[in-house]
């Protein structure tokens, strides 16, 4: 999360497990028109280790990728109804 004033809201659209690596997390957040994509690695370290996955996060302007032409209609779809069924500090 960010306190930047230009910070854009990116809402949950897909959680993945890393083939790689094992306990790797992969959040992947998008904005509602789905073009632009914000990815967070979590690595866990232990079953005790518990962080909270929020619906969605802020993320400043830099830090958000383009979304792949094949994803867009996917992620547009899930973060419309994440923002539509969801606060943004739920936890996921």
């Amino acid at each position: 999360m960010t306190d930047s004033d230009d910070a854009i809201r990116v809402w949950l659209v897909e959680r993945t497990y890393s083939d790689d690596e094992q306990n790797i997390v992969i959040l992947t957040y998008a904005t509602p028109d789905g073009e632009q994509y914000f990815r967070k690695e979590r690595s866990l370290t232990s079953f005790s280790d518990v962080r909270d996955t929020t619906a969605a996060v802020d993320a400043a302007p830099e830090n958000l990728g383009s979304t792949a032409p094949d994803d867009r209609e996917a992620y547009a779809a899930e973060a419309r109804r994440m923002a539509a069924e969801h606060d943004p500090e739920d936890v996921i």
